[in-house]
């Protein structure tokens, strides 16, 4: 029998995030959770359907996998298609869910220690660093692990105490109703050890707010919105857990004369009413330099040059983009009398000939057609 898609399962559309596949999860796994239908085959069999789809599709790189190759692209992950002691299991994804839903926070025995969080630094360059690459220092706030205690939070010296309420399970065990659930143990709040006689520096905490400085490499051929991963470089971890990553948010600043879409760039380049008719050669910025460019004659305003091989080597490979350079010509200004007299005598010898102004003409025949269609 073929499985069903995962997203189909669940309820959710395939660009849904985390918080509205768990949202829907929890909605639908509360329905057809087993306490609530005792002996019912068919409802476990949803529940169980329900768990696996969570499962693939909570985790960033299972739910990647999915997408490119659907079932075949999870069925050999640990944890995935079935409900195994192994990690990413059942326990894991009941209690990541159903401990939100109740206040508890997993299974028994858990261990106090957790992974730190993941952080976020946005890193602002100039078009030239995202291009060439460069390296960057920043200087993030963190929670780091508590030198003085090792991260456990009791004071050198000590050690921390199983709990006595839950006995080390972190959580304890309520009836509610017509079935029972686990709970956040109140006194330990899910740690499943106490200290007595907590760390000077940190209070107990294993870990203290603090600044620090890294030097980020920053690849050619990045742009906005790319990221790149720190591993390890995230808030240490509760009571000596590992810590999380940095993901190093890149942000291009606008440029004075270029403007990027993808791997080509892009400029407008003043020209004179002469070189325009006459054409001519004029000097044009590139990233790595000045090139000359050469203008045909009889030139008009918007006009595209293409200078190949003068844009950005994308970051993820593919060729080097283009350059492509947009002409706008420049009616004179400041004339003397002399030039005004000139220009008078170059409109007196071109006269009416529409042959110096096709697009005049052509924009005049159709204003004379629309208000010819107007009157009938």
């Amino acid at each position: 029998m073929s499985k069903r898609d995962y997203y189909e399962v669940l309820g959710v559309s395939r660009d849904a995030d985390k918080k509205e596949i768990k949202k829907a999860y929890r909605s639908k796994a509360n329905k057809y959770h087993p306490d609530k239908n005792p002996d019912d085959a068919e409802a476990l069999d949803k529940f169980k359907e329900l768990a696996e789809a969570y499962e693939v599709l909570s985790s960033e790189d299972k739910r990647a996998a999915y997408d490119r190759f659907g079932h075949e692209g999870v069925s050999g992950q640990p944890g995935a298609g079935g409900f195994g002691g192994g990690a990413g299991g059942f326990s894991d994804i009941f209690g990541d869910v159903f401990g939100d839903i109740f206040g508890g926070g997993g299974g028994g025995g858990q261990s106090r220690t957790r992974r730190g969080s993941d952080l976020r630094y946005t890193l602002e360059l100039d078009l030239e660093q995202a291009v060439w690459g460069c390296e960057e220092k920043i200087r993030i706030p963190t929670l780091v692990e508590c030198e003085k205690c090792d991260g456990s939070g009791a004071k050198p010296g000590s050690q921390p105490k199983t709990c006595g309420t839950c006995g080390g399970a972190g959580q304890v065990r309520m009836s509610q109703g017509f079935f029972s659930v686990q709970q956040t143990c109140p006194e330990c709040h899910g740690a499943g050890q106490t200290i007595s006689d907590p760390c000077n520096s940190c209070h107990g905490q294993g870990r203290k707010q603090e600044y620090k400085t890294l030097n980020v490499k920053i690849p050619a051929g990045v742009d906005t919105g790319d990221r790149i991963r720190l591993s390890g470089e995230g808030e240490a971890g509760a009571h000596g857990g590992p810590a999380g990553d940095l993901f190093v948010q890149v942000s291009v600043k606008q440029h004075a004369i270029f403007e990027r879409d993808g791997a080509n760039l892009y400029c407008e380049v003043p020209i004179s009413f002469t070189t325009a008719a006459l054409g001519g050669e004029i000097d044009v910025p590139t990233l790595d330099g000045r090139v000359r460019l050469k203008v045909t004659p009889e030139c008009q305003s918007g006009k595209l040059f293409r200078l190949r091989n003068k844009g950005v080597k994308p970051v993820r490979g593919g060729p080097v983009g283009d350059l492509i350079c947009r002409v706008q010509v420049e009616t004179p200004v400041n004339l003397t009398d002399r030039q005004k007299e000139l220009l008078q005598e170059l409109s007196d010898s071109m006269g009416e000939d529409s042959a110096h102004s096709p697009k005049q003409k052509s924009w005049f025949d159709g204003v004379k057609k629309f208000f010819e269609d107007i009157k009938k």
